[in-house]
């Protein structure tokens, strides 16, 4: 059967996505302030926002970069580049909400989350595209 003849490649290179995506959101969720979590599993919407944001905002670049790169070490440097990228974009918007973010985020407001969801995945998107040139 030819049409599994990728299913090893196909493999590796899921296995390899996940672990990155989970290895990025496990970092994410350390270097950011507040247990997201621990505020998800509290029924907390502005927290489940800006994480799901994040995961989005992360895995377009680890998509585009399964996409257009050589080969998995490759795709895996890249994806490291975009979880920097999106940490750094996670506080530059921080910084521009204001003193009182955190305590937003906690309460469960969401228009910063919904602000910060969208910012994530709007430069995720565009590091993706540029992973492509």
């Amino acid at each position: 059967m030819t049409s599994l003849a990728t299913l090893p490649g196909f493999l590796a290179y899921f296995v390899t996505g996940v672990a990155l995506l989970a290895a990025a959101m496990a970092i994410y969720v350390r270097v950011t302030p507040h247990a997201e979590m621990t505020l998800i599993r509290a029924g907390n919407a502005g927290a489940a926002i800006t994480l799901g944001g994040a995961m989005l905002g992360f895995c377009l670049p680890i998509a585009s970069a399964f996409a257009h790169s050589v080969n998995l070490v490759d795709a895996a440097v890249w994806s490291v580049v975009a979880l920097c990228v999106q940490i750094g974009v996670f506080f530059a918007v921080s910084r521009l909400l204001g003193g009182d973010w955190r305590g937003a985020m906690e309460r469960g407001e969401v228009a910063g989350a919904i602000l910060k969801a969208v910012v994530a995945v709007s430069v995720g998107l565009l590091n993706a595209a540029c992973l492509s040139t």
